[in-house]
């Protein structure tokens, strides 16, 4: 929290958290009460990319500015926004943090600062695997759980370091818990799904029945993760970074049952995974989720879009597919089968409604057999359809 030491502070915050102009010139994304998603005060639809290591490879190699070309190309394309990894992957990634915070943060300010000067606006997953945080602590994942746990201890003074130095920069468009925590709840089969061991890299050398998640902790993570930002920044948007619910995700939290889920428990489930004030629901779509969901041999991505839009407006906030895209192996279909769920995906998303969604993924090498996409391989199509779809988004057809 911020201290105020003088009545005109005092003027000064409260201008800003009663006056929505105010909050809107800090905050250039925000979610109005009805959950209409605004860039600088005016409704906005957009598509991005994931930006996932933008960070991350400056942190492992600090002579690595490679990203200030990559969102020079975004610029280029008229890519609005990324979404990246605000933070290391394992717990051996986070030293210079504990060493040298400052000179941590000034490595991130840079890729801020980057991003700034393209025009790309950035949302940062700030914890985003979701062992990462506990095995820093030495304890097991259940103690995101816990409110008093070392685990969330450690995730509130992160939170707070980096909301606090950011919360006035114009970059920053919102803010993510971390990527796809609830895939990892209320399993019947947790003891085989447990996340991987590295000790090299700091985590254990072996999990087990306390590593077990369920809805319940996350939910618990997440509301003091909310508050923490809430607390220090006023108009941001606030997001899970979740996936699309399992198709048998409501059962499983009410029964551990995996019966598959209605298209309103559906529903039901993404609003229960995103309570106030997380006013931005978070999906992420693929082929997989063609599979099973609604009890309909095949779901398409618009119906997928339909019901989280349909959510998100009995709940008043916005929506965010944090992820989409398509594996191009050959055991996948190859170019041409992942080519034809693109050509779904974009009209799918252009006519739902929903505000936001970003491409898995970009310019990141880890995955270049199957899904990284730059601006000279093979994939380069995907960031053109991209721009055209924005272009689209923002002249749409007459009568819509």
């Amino acid at each position: 929290m911020i201290h105020l030491f003088c009545s005109k502070c005092l003027l000064v915050t409260l201008l800003v958290l009663t006056s929505g102009a105010a909050i809107a010139s800090t905050a250039p994304l925000t979610v109005d009460k009805d959950g209409t998603v605004l860039l600088d005060g005016k409704p906005f639809r957009g598509i991005g990319v994931n930006y996932m290591d933008a960070f991350s490879r400056r942190l492992a190699k600090p002579e690595d500015t490679s990203y200030r070309e990559g969102f020079a190309v975004l610029k280029a394309h008229g890519i609005p926004f990324a979404r990246f990894m605000a933070c290391g992957f394992f717990p051996s990634n986070w030293k210079l943090y504990f060493d040298d915070k400052e000179k941590y943060f000034t490595l991130m300010d840079d890729v801020v600062r980057a991003a700034r000067e393209s025009g790309v606006g950035l949302i940062p997953s700030v914890f985003w695997w979701y062992p990462c945080v506990p095995d820093l602590c030495g304890e097991p994942c259940s103690a995101l759980g816990d409110p008093k746990s070392k685990t969330h201890a450690l995730m509130k003074q992160y939170l707070t370091d980096i909301v606090t130095r950011y919360k006035d920069e114009p970059a920053i468009w919102a803010w993510e818990l971390g990527n796809e925590y609830r895939l990892s709840v209320d399993l019947p089969n947790a003891k085989d799904n447990l996340p991987f061991v590295a000790p090299d890299l700091g985590t254990p050398t072996k999990r087990g029945e306390p590593d077990f998640l369920t809805s319940a902790m996350v939910d618990t993570a997440l509301r003091a993760f909310a508050a923490t930002v809430r607390s220090i920044d006023p108009a941001r948007p606030i997001t899970s970074g979740e996936a699309a619910p399992r198709e048998a995700a409501h059962h499983l939290r009410e029964k551990l049952e995996w019966v598959i889920d209605s298209a309103e428990e559906y529903k039901e489930e993404l609003l229960l995974s995103h309570p106030d004030p997380v006013n931005l629901i978070s999906t992420h779509l693929y082929p997989e989720h063609h599979n099973k969901y609604f009890g309909v041999p095949r779901a398409s991505f618009a119906q997928h879009l339909e019901l989280t839009v349909a959510a998100a407006k009995q709940g008043k906030k916005g929506v965010f597919v944090g992820e989409f895209g398509a594996p191009d192996e050959e055991k996948n279909g190859g170019p041409e089968a992942a080519r034809k769920e693109f050509e779904e995906f974009f009209p799918a998303f252009e006519a739902s409604g929903a505000a936001l969604a970003a491409l898995w993924v970009y310019d990141f090498s880890w995955q270049d057999s199957f899904a990284n996409v730059t601006d000279t391989n093979a994939r380069a199509w995907r960031l053109d359809a991209v721009e055209e779809s924005n272009k689209r988004l923002k002249t749409p057809k007459t009568g819509q």
